[in-house]
């Protein structure tokens, strides 16, 4: 083989090795989520952290008085609430503490009908919600358009 050939043969491979990523890398790098949150709220900030720490690189924040009127506009029934309201960039929202895993799933999955997950309340151990070592079960619920819901992943640890 000649000495071109061979030089572009190996510029080709090692840029093809570098641009590699799994589609979830993907996924969370190329979301862009903004976050309705109060601004006096630490465990926002955490879930935020924790996010930023798992792939989602483009996190916005928008400090609000009134989260109630979020939550209206989003569609979110009283029962799915909790302490902030994330968008993505392709209208899904996310409340709550969900684990960053659980969203990179779900936008590749994109389940029909679905607005977004939930984590309801503030469950101790969630991310965002860590107090030392106490932690309690809980459920991350896919919400529908339709007002209702179902268990999408259980965690229990």
């Amino acid at each position: 083989m000649n000495k071109k050939i061979l030089i572009t043969l190996s510029l080709i491979l090692s840029t093809s090795v570098f641009s590699l990523s799994s589609p979830n890398e993907s996924t969370a790098s190329e979301t862009d989520l903004l976050v309705y949150k109060s601004s006096t709220c630490r465990c926002c900030n955490a879930w935020i952290v924790h996010m930023k720490n798992n792939g989602f690189n483009n996190v916005t924040t928008k400090d609000v008085t009134n989260l109630g009127d979020i939550k209206k506009q989003y569609k979110i029934e009283d029962e799915y609430r909790s302490c902030h309201t994330a968008v993505s960039s392709d209208g899904y929202i996310f409340e709550g503490h969900i684990p960053s895993e659980y969203i990179t799933q779900f936008l590749t999955e994109k389940p029909a009908n679905a607005l977004g997950l939930s984590v309801p309340g503030m469950p101790h151990g969630s991310p965002g919600m860590e107090v030392g070592n106490h932690f309690m079960p809980y459920d991350v619920l896919v919400l529908y358009k339709d007002g209702t819901s179902k268990v999408y992943a259980q965690v229990n640890r």
